[in-house]
């Protein structure tokens, strides 16, 4: 009654990686300034799918942004 954690999160202790954690450790990482601790906290995680996720969308993003840039600077 009390516990907001699932059965999951209860077996293991933990709980995962918030949303931001995520996806700091996702731009840390791609900008080549991964701590190791934290490099060691995000392989402890019980999933990687947040981490494929996040990357997954990070690089759509940065790549959509580098095709706008292009284009701007070559249309003008």
């Amino acid at each position: 009654m009390g516990s907001s954690m699932t059965g999951n999160e209860q077996r293991h202790g933990k709980k995962g990686p918030g949303l931001l954690k995520v996806f700091q450790s996702v731009l840390a990482g791609a900008l080549g300034v991964q701590s190791s601790k934290r490099h060691e906290e995000d392989f402890e995680s019980q999933s990687p799918w947040p981490y494929i996720i996040v990357g997954i969308l990070f690089t759509a993003g940065f790549v959509g942004t580098l095709i706008l840039i292009v284009r701007w600077v070559l249309s003008g």
